[in-house]
């Protein structure tokens, strides 16, 4: 197999792909991945580009790295590096030999608290820097908003800078030393440098000295070009940073190689300055009448002494409400139609209150409104509104999609507001929408533009738009990119930026350390054209077959859907909500949601992966995944992995036999009935310990989990309805796991409700929702007992009576799959909008006088639980009975109900639980209740812990004094 590395640049020669893929295989201890699957989840970064890299290396050390390159350049192959492939401007994807150094390369070697500096490796991610400094009362002060799963080796490749950049800077002004490789194998470490330094350093006459007699010539002769030519604010990001070369900066090679993004050296590790992390801080926010005028604040809010200064628009604010996502944030905001997020420190809580409010005194006159937020919870409620933005506006119903592109220009943060009314009339013209946000304390614009880019006019409309905005920002004496870089997006507008002198000094300084062009070609020097290599371009034209689900958010299109993730990464973060629980436990890219989402977005294009529905790479990436539906929840674009899982599953089966799991726990709604009718045999068999291990074998189980017992009867043989008695009735689903496995669950919750003053009723026959048909793509099926379902409650639909359920999962079908399979039929829509979880129902009765129970109460709740209903419900009801709650965000159990069993998945469901929830139980004191609605994280808990978490209605239970036989 032969590959060109780039056919719009054929100085890059052809190479026998196959003959480096076989010598990296003998060669370093790290995962060398050519096959089509790797190259198809690395086509592309954030940015609007695809390019099929060659392979993929995973190193597991430096000295992977050194072996990679030296192979590399014996086959005369391209490299690229990549962290987090969050990169907005494509410089992350290119047709090379990729290394990511994400999942081994990510240590931090030392924090000296002393000199406040760090050493680490290149696949560190910012956020677990910035935890591990502030042990000391530090942090790495640049933070972009990816800053749960962006890289430092990525932050150094773009000059990355964030919202703390008022503070602390951009990436480069945070490096004191770069450990270095160059593409022809010259290792050093380099940083400032003494004149003594350097001529030391070039009277050795090795590679080294020659590259440092190069840069010492470029300098002394493009010095006042360099003064002169270089924008003089503090968010320039566009062009290498020659000026880190001159005698005033001390010759600071490792600065000047700060945002190269790859195209000069390899970058092997870092010392990183490390700033004094305020030990406290508080968040004001503060309403403007239009980003505008947000924008003429922004000098007098740097004044005040604030950390930051963040701007956010109401097109933001607006799209995220019609996407429903964030509102709890949104309500957090004052009036207006523009904010600015400001945030000030202190040694102590009230030092910290006090400067905010001191600030606000200052500035209030020119504001709408204002609030003083001091709880960090709600602190980080508002920041999750700021920190979506990148895609806040993308997947918006009845708009345009939006894309970057022209997303990070910068200007003095005196001409912030003058710059808006003039981009603002520059938009209006070209007929585009765009959010607008970014950093107004340093002068940095984000915002996606809903340009066309899949039509050729629409792509010529943009080339027109972008240099007549590069022109604007130009004019204001702005950079092109403050924070993003350049990559492919802008690098073919640097001669506007820069002229024809210091383009010149730019190619010589790609010249002298890459002079084969061979590290991330076509990229800033000679780069390719930025409306080239379209990820969804004129010639875009997937395969979009018909579907089980009728993708109604997504116009009826598989191929939309797949499409919905822009590659934020924020399913790649390392803790803190659901997603993506199975990235988390494995730390590799197919396993997150984005690395899901691409794939099935790379199947229907056909090249590399092949054979649509039917790719075992694509089944393998899915199989891993635990359906938990986070992702739907909490990522900005609502990307449904659950869903795109079944349909997948649902056409590969057909051509495939399924798992013996399939035919046991997946069709558990068609046992348990039977087992009900004799529980005792049943118990028999799958609980004493020789006859266990072989219905495990049988039913596929995992040696090591227990098979759940059947209770001694089921909940439906003993209920009997109360008399219409003029009491509200409510219909009470009897899911099959609590009325066959936990009846004295839907015992207690029957007994509850009527204590609350309920008529409880049953569906007049038995159903099920058929949620474990999906996991194994038995849509039909599910279908079919989804439509059952409606029969059964077509008493309560057509009464209007209120269905009342107690597992998250299967209330969650009605919520989210039913209007997905029946998106036309009445009744279908009804039951969504009204069957509700117990602590949700009784939670919104605010009159209803509840008894109390004291005590504290650790709550976990299912991840579809979180996804589809909420924390609010919960907490709610919990709290009115008088407990202290405290509700864990522990992410996903890991048992996602037959997952947890599968022996191929058992690993990976204790190494998610034990993240954080079997960690908090076995850390709870016996006095504490244990709490959990969802039947398989109950489970994990009795199987991993010595504890048994109880179900709200057996917590109700016990308020009401009632016996319900619930295990403490």
């Amino acid at each position: 197999m032969n590959a060109v590395a780039d056919p719009a640049h054929p100085a890059v020669p052809a190479f026998d792909a196959a003959a480096l893929d076989d010598a990296l295989r003998q060669t370093i201890a790290g995962e060398v991945r050519f096959e089509a699957g790797s190259r198809a989840l690395y086509a592309t970064d954030a940015s609007n580009y695809r390019h099929v890299p060659v392979g993929v290396v995973v190193p597991r050390s430096v000295d992977d790295i050194i072996t990679t390159v030296a192979l590399a350049r014996r086959f005369d192959a391209p490299l690229l590096m990549r962290g987090g492939g969050t990169s907005l401007a494509g410089q992350t994807c290119n047709v090379a030999i990729v290394l990511d150094t994400s999942k081994y390369l990510n240590r931090i070697h030392a924090i000296d608290p002393d000199s406040r500096s760090a050493a680490v490796e290149p696949g560190v991610v910012c956020n677990v820097l910035g935890l591990a400094a502030a042990e000391h009362g530090l942090t790495f002060g640049p933070d972009p908003s990816t800053h749960a799963r962006c890289t430092l080796g990525g932050m150094i490749g773009n000059n990355a800078c964030g919202a703390h950049s008022v503070m602390a800077g951009k990436t480069d002004e945070n490096i004191e030393t770069l450990d270095v490789l160059t593409y022809d194998g010259v290792r050093m470490t380099v940083g400032p440098t003494t004149e003594e330094e350097l001529a030391a350093i070039i009277d050795t006459g090795d590679r080294r000295g020659e590259i440092y007699a190069g840069l010492k010539s470029l300098r002394d002769r493009y010095a006042e070009t360099i003064r002169q030519g270089f924008p003089r604010i503090r968010r320039r990001v566009s062009g290498y940073n020659l000026d880190a070369l001159l005698p005033e900066n001390g010759f600071n090679v490792a600065r000047a190689l700060v945002g190269t993004e790859g195209t000069c050296a390899i970058t092997l590790g870092a010392r990183t300055r490390l700033v004094e992390n305020p030990r406290h801080r508080v968040l004001a926010v503060l309403g403007y009448p239009d980003i505008c005028a947000a924008g003429d604040a922004g000098p007098a809010v740097v004044a005040t002494g604030a950390l930051c200064c963040e701007g956010l628009d109401e097109q933001i604010i607006g799209d995220m409400r019609k996407k429903g996502f964030g509102l709890d944030a949104i309500a957090e905001l004052p009036m207006g139609n523009a904010w600015l997020l400001l945030e000030y420190g202190g040694a102590t809580p009230e030092e910290a209150e006090h400067n905010a409010r001191e600030a606000i005194t200052t500035l209030a006159a020119d504001t709408l409104d204002h609030r003083v937020i001091t709880d960090p919870g709600e602190q980080r409620t508002v920041w999750s509104v700021r920190e979506s933005g990148a895609a806040a506006t993308n997947a918006v119903p009845g708009e345009a999609e939006t894309y970057p592109g022209w997303e990070d220009a910068a200007v003095d943060p005196a001409h912030v507001g003058d710059y808006l009314r003039d981009y603002r009339e520059l938009l209006a013209r070209y007929g585009y929408r765009s959010s607008l946000y970014g950093h107004f304390g340093d002068g940095c614009i984000h915002g996606r533009v809903d340009f066309d880019l899949m039509s050729r006019n629409g792509v010529a409309k943009w080339r027109r738009f972008t240099e007549a905005a590069a022109d604007l920002v130009v004019r204001y004496g702005g950079s092109l990119s403050g924070e993003h870089g350049d990559g492919q997006a802008r690098a073919e507008l640097w001669p506007k930026m820069f002229g024809p002198e210091l383009m010149t000094a730019f190619r010589e300084f790609k010249h002298i350390w890459d002079p084969e062009n061979r590290l991330n070609p076509g990229r800033l020097i000679d780069p390719e054209p930025f409306d080239t290599n379209l990820r969804t371009g004129p010639d875009y034209a997937p395969i979009d077959p018909p579907t089980e689900f009728a993708f109604v958010r997504d116009e009826g299109s598989f191929a939309k859907a797949a499409g919905r993730c822009v590659g934020v990464g924020k399913c790649r973060r390392h803790a803190g909500g659901v997603m993506c629980p199975s990235y988390r436990a494995t730390g590799e890219e197919r396993h997150s949601t984005r690395g899901r989402a691409r794939l099935l977005f790379e199947m229907l294009q056909g090249d590399p992966l092949e054979k649509p529905w039917n790719s075992d790479y694509v089944k393998d990436s899915l199989d891993l995944c635990l359906a938990c539906k986070g992702c739907r929840h909490e990522c900005p674009v609502q990307v449904d992995m659950a869903t795109y899982k079944a349909e997948f599953m649902a056409h590969y089966y057909r051509h495939h036999p399924r798992p013996r799991q399939a035919y046991t726990l997946g069709w558990i709604h068609r046992w348990a009935p039977l087992a009900g009718a004799a529980p005792r045999l049943v118990n028999a068999l799958t609980q004493t310990p020789g006859l266990a291990r072989l219905a495990k074998a049988v039913a596929g189980v995992a040696p090591r989990r227990a098979l759940p017992a059947f209770s001694r009867r089921p909940f439906t043989r003993d209920f009997r309805p109360a008399a219409d008695d003029g009491r509200p009735a409510v219909m009470l689903w009897a899911d099959t796991f609590n009325n066959y496995l936990h009846a004295d669950t839907a015992r207690a919750a029957a007994d509850v409700l009527a204590q609350a003053g309920f008529r409880v009723t049953l569906p007049e026959r038995r159903a099920c929702c058929g949620r474990p048909l999906h996991d194994h793509g038995r849509i039909d099926q599910a279908k079919a007992a989804l439509a059952d379902s409606m029969a059964a409650l077509a008493p309560a639909i057509e009464a209007e009576i209120p269905v009342v359920g107690l597992e998250p999962s299967c209330l969650g079908s009605f919520r989210d799959e039913l209007p997905n399979l029946f998106p036309n039929d009445g009744r279908a829509r009804w039951l969504a909008e009204n069957s509700y979880l117990l602590p949700d129902f009784l939670a919104s009765r605010e009159t209803l006088d509840l008894p109390q129970l004291e005590g504290r109460a650790l709550v976990h709740l299912h991840c579809h639980q979180r996804a589809l209903f909420g924390v609010a419900g919960t907490r709610r009801l919990l709290e009115r009975l008088g407990l202290e709650v405290e509700i864990l965000d522990s992410g996903c159990c890991g048992m996602a109900g037959a997952f947890g069993f599968d022996p191929d998945k058992i690993e990976v469901s204790l190494k998610v639980g034990e993240e954080v929830l079997l960690p908090a139980v076995r850390g709870a004191d016996a006095q504490t209740l244990i709490v959990s609605d969802g039947y398989s994280c109950r489970e994990q808990i009795a199987q991993t812990t010595e504890r048994r978490a109880l179900h709200t209605a057996e917590v109700l239970a016990l308020a009401y004094g009632i016996r319900c036989g619930a295990r403490a």
